[in-house]
């Protein structure tokens, strides 16, 4: 079991960068009852770490606090390596080489035993067989999600059948060596997920508005929605 110390010392890392965090999410990843998340993040509060936010609607570390530098585990590392080695290989060029960038930024300011770490671990994804026309879709629906503009593609479902589409990108989800994205799609009025393999002719267009009922957050809450 994690010593509450380091419980503590976790939860103060996780809000850090985060816009915001709830106690579920918190408890989920920490292995703890929701109850310890609202017990540990008061007691972070009255000890001075300047953490907003409230039960019920989640948290964040404010933008003026100051921690110590950033420590990896052995495993936080195999994981970090392991993750950016899938992302080179499935990720399009931009995720690819941010990847390769990150990890040699870690592992610049790593001591030489723990970049020896890195550079040991027998986790490998070889991208011989990956097609480049996937990698560019990848990366072109990759800058619409990222820049909210609309898409248009040709897409042949799973019973062969083809369609022109145009959507509204919203996020782009990695099933293990398959892609989707899940957008509001023009033609069903509704949202859609669509898998990346199955289009053609992906062509950026204009900025789509920011629309009460078709964003981000309204897209994962019907996809997590239980099903009657």
């Amino acid at each position: 079991m994690t010593r509450r110390a380091d419980r503590l010392f976790q939860i103060a890392e996780l809000l850090r960068g985060r816009r915001l965090t709830t106690a579920q999410q918190l408890s989920e990843w920490l292995s703890v009852s929701p109850r310890t998340v609202y017990r540990d993040v008061r007691d972070l509060q009255l000890s001075g770490v300047p953490i907003e936010g409230e039960a019920g609607i989640g948290y964040r570390l404010s933008r003026s606090a100051s921690l110590p530098p950033l420590t990896f585990t052995a495993d936080e590392l195999a994981a970090l390596a392991a993750g950016a080695r899938m992302i080179e290989t499935w990720g399009g060029a931009g995720l690819a080489g941010g990847a390769r960038s990150a990890l040699a930024k870690i592992a610049s300011a790593m001591p030489a035993d723990k970049r020896a770490t890195l550079e040991r671990l027998a986790v490998f994804a070889p991208s011989f067989h990956i097609d480049r026309d996937f990698s560019a879709k990848v990366d072109a629906l990759h800058r619409a999600v990222d820049t909210h503009h609309v898409v248009s593609f040709a897409y042949r479902d799973r019973l062969g059948q083809e369609t022109e589409r145009r959507v509204w990108p919203l996020g782009l989800v990695y099933w293990g060596g398959r892609w989707t994205i899940g957008a509001w799609c023009e033609l069903r009025s509704d949202f859609r997920n669509f898998d990346i393999a199955r289009m053609t002719s992906v062509e950026p267009h204009e900025p789509f508005p920011d629309v009460e009922g078709r964003r981000l957050a309204d897209y994962l809450r019907r996809v997590n929605a239980p099903s009657n």
